[in-house]
Formats: C-alpha cells, sequence, structure tokens
C-alpha cells in the first residue's frame, strides 16, 4: 500500500475517533454482557470486517499465510494481551486508576519510538505527551482519591496494559510489510481466546433487546473492526510521535460524546482537559519529524 506519511497519519487518527466512541457505544451494549463474552462478540464482528479486505485484495490473503510466527505473536499479543490485562486490572482495582494507568501508553509510543530506525526524540514530542497526559489525568480523575496499595495487583496489570500496547504499537513498525489486513486473522484469534476465558470465569449473558444487539455490532464494526485496521495503517506509516499524543483524544471525545448522551455534565476540568490535549497535540505536531518521509 503506497500511502505518505500524512495520509497514512490522518487513518491511524481515525482509529482514535472510534475508540472515543467505545464508551458511548459499551454504554448502549449494556452492562449484562460479561466483558470477556463481550470481547469475543466484538472481536467476531471485527474480523469479518477486516478480513473483508481479503476478498477486494486476494493477494493480501496469501501474504497473510505467508507471515511468520513473530508478527503473528506481536499482533495476537497486542490485541488479547491488552484486553486480558485490562479487563483482569478491572476486577482488581477501581476503574478510575486503571484507566488513568493504562493510558500512560501513548506518552511511551512517544518515547519507545525514539528507538526506531531513523527516529529522534524531539523536546516538543515529550512536553506535547506530557501536556496531553495532564489532561486525560485530569479528565478521568475528575476529584477522586488516590491510589490504594490494597489494589496494587491491579495496578501492575493497568501498567501491563499499557506496556503491551505501546510496544506493540511501536514494534508494529518494523513490520510494515504485513498486510494490514493481518489485523482480521489478530481479531479471530482474539475472539477465540475470549470466548475460552469466558466459558473459564464467566456466565452467558446475551444482549437484551434490538437496542443492545446494535450497540455489540457498533463496537465490533467501529472501535474493534475498523479502529486496530487503521491504527495498523497508521502506526506502521504514519507520523508515530503525533499519533501517540492524539491518542489522549480519545477519552476527551468519550466524555463529549457522554455529555451529549446526558450521562455526565460539562465543567472547567473538561475544557482545562481539553486545552491541555488539543495543545499537546499541536505541539507536537508542529514538531519537525526526522522520519516524516518513513
Amino acid at each position: 500500500m503506497s500511502l505518505s506519511s500524512r495520509t497514512a497519519t490522518l487513518i491511524g487518527a481515525a482509529a482514535i475517533l472510534n475508540w472515543g466512541l467505545l464508551a458511548p457505544l459499551t454504554r448502549l451494549a449494556g452492562k449484562a454482557v460479561p466483558p470477556f463474552q463481550l470481547l469475543a462478540m466484538t472481536f467476531a464482528i471485527g474480523f469479518l470486517v477486516t478480513a473483508s479486505g481479503w476478498v477486494r485484495r486476494p493477494a493480501s490473503l496469501a501474504a497473510c499465510r505467508q507471515l511468520p510466527a513473530r508478527v503473528w505473536l506481536l499482533g495476537i499479543g497486542g490485541l488479547f494481551g491488552y484486553h486480558f490485562c485490562y479487563f483482569l486490572a478491572m476486577r482488581q482495582a477501581p476503574a478510575v486508576e486503571v484507566s488513568l494507568l493504562a493510558y500512560l501508553w501513548p506518552l511511551l509510543i512517544v518515547l519507545l519510538s525514539s528507538c526506531l530506525p531513523g527516529h529522534a526524540l524531539r523536546g516538543a514530542h515529550v512536553a506535547g505527551a506530557l501536556s496531553a497526559l495532564a489532561g486525560c489525568w485530569l479528565l478521568l480523575r475528575g476529584g477522586q482519591g488516590g491510589f490504594d496499595a490494597r489494589y496494587l495487583s491491579g495496578y501492575v496489570l493497568a501498567v501491563a496494559c499499557a506496556l503491551i500496547w505501546s510496544v506493540y504499537s511501536v514494534l508494529s513498525r518494523l513490520t510494515a510489510a504485513a498486510p494490514s489486513e493481518a489485523t482480521g486473522g489478530f481479531c479471530a484469534v482474539t475472539a477465540l481466546l475470549g470466548l475460552f476465558c469466558h466459558l473459564l470465569w464467566e456466565k452467558t449473558v446475551w444482549p437484551d433487546g434490538a437496542g443492545q444487539w446494535l450497540g455489540v455490532l457498533a463496537l465490533g464494526l467501529g472501535p474493534v473492526g475498523v479502529a486496530f485496521y487503521c491504527w495498523d495503517v497508521g502506526v506502521k506509516r504514519g507520523n508515530l510521535p503525533l499519533l501517540g499524543v492524539l491518542a489522549y483524544a480519545a477519552p476527551l471525545i468519550s466524555t463529549l460524546s457522554l455529555c451529549l448522551m446526558g450521562e455526565t455534565t460539562a465543567s472547567l476540568s473538561l475544557l482545562l482537559a481539553c486545552l491541555l490535549i488539543v495543545g499537546g497535540a499541536l505541539l507536537t505536531g508542529l514538531a519537525r519529524n526526522p522520519a516524516r518521509a518513513a
């Protein structure tokens, strides 16, 4: 796929937009469906969405079959590993603190991307990432209490989420030759592993009514389906430090969406978080990227 860095970055940003809709769509899907069951259902839909590229580009299917084992381990480890640790962390620690720690991954992407060939860490990259991180923490914390040693295991799992997704995103840059349609295969295996965890730990609860089924379908099509394909394109061919900072827009989009749904209210902290995140993205975007043509 021949894409400019700017186009690939825009495609990667589409993934962030989809992830910003994760919370409202999850609300639409209802709270009754267990997390690993929802993981299996949505990734199965995501597989159908991303694998449709094999129909449009039959050559990509042949290329996926020839991918080395390390590419499959990276893809499956990234997608399933992140969600596995995230769900377990949510069981063992409060959701706010888990979210704060898990959202270290965009900052880690900015830092780790400097280790890639042809990349260098700029002061503006770090400043922009820290500004966006401050906005994200302000947005998610919402004045609630601090960390508690009782939930240490959950915190460790949340940090593992951040490490897994940042390492997956950065190392994907080194597998740029692998077609992005391979995410269909990663989604399929993730769905099967999610099903295994569901059968092992959970009781099956199906969505109740057309609205909840629509929420599950929308999750599979957007935040789980198209999003991972777009992210793969972005991290392989786009401006990786900028995508890392832009990722902090996801919780902002999520909060704004919930405001529109009447689930939460606007506040001064929301405005300040918006300014910090947008300002951080602008600062990073204006920074000279030494690997812009990569």
